[in-house]
């Protein structure tokens, strides 16, 4: 049945770029979750917005970016390192299960559900460049570019020292800008963080 399983992920996602494995568990506290591994960031950011909630076997899919690079991406960029073992204790799985967000080419599914939060008014003025907040203290310049440069008109990211949950993102103008904010409002980076875009203040 994991091998059904890991075909029937194959296909799913393959139409997002290049897989190089598929692993999924089904026992411990690992059941129900699954890592797809990309040959670019590319493709796993495809995947995590157009497979976000789609049903999948009767059960709507989480997906986010998995925390740590897989072994055969490490292999592949020379940085990979033999993983020590250990016994993971409960606590340190459930932070596991809501911090996969490290932008490697690797998109992990999970099967945590949550309440859709109610989206917030933007009252601020259209501009060119959007604020970005509610991101995970993980989120990485690529992962941003890779979502946003889809858009035609986007010119660049802009981090915030000390503040690993904001950034800017600016467009050529502010049509541009307003369509990416209204195609990425939400947006799971992962599936305990969904980002949130207003214009930023002029």
């Amino acid at each position: 049945k994991r091998d059904e399983l890991r075909k029937n992920l194959y296909h799913a996602f393959s139409q997002f770029g290049n897989i190089l494995e598929v692993f999924a568990s089904k026992k411990g506290n690992k059941r129900g979750q699954a890592w797809i591994v990309f040959d670019d960031l590319s493709g796993a950011t495809k995947s995590v917005r157009g497979m976000q909630n789609v049903d999948f076997f009767g059960k709507k899919m989480r997906i986010s970016y998995a925390k740590m690079k897989s072994d055969i991406i490490s292999k592949m960029d020379g940085t990979y390192r033999p993983r020590e073992k250990r016994k993971v204790e409960s606590t340190d799985m459930k932070v596991s299960k809501s911090q996969k967000t490290e932008a490697n080419g690797t998109a992990g599914t999970t099967s945590m559900d949550e309440e859709p939060e109610e989206e917030e008014e933007d009252k601020s003025p259209p501009n060119k460049i959007l604020f970005a907040r509610n991101l995970p203290r993980e989120t990485e310049k690529a992962m941003l570019e890779q979502l946003f440069k889809q858009y035609d008109g986007f010119k660049e990211v802009r981090l915030v020292d000390g503040k690993p949950d904001i950034a800017f993102i600016e467009f050529g103008d502010e049509v541009q800008a307003g369509l990416a904010k209204e195609g990425l409002q939400g947006f799971h980076l992962t599936p305990k963080y969904a980002m949130r875009l207003t214009f930023a203040a002029k």
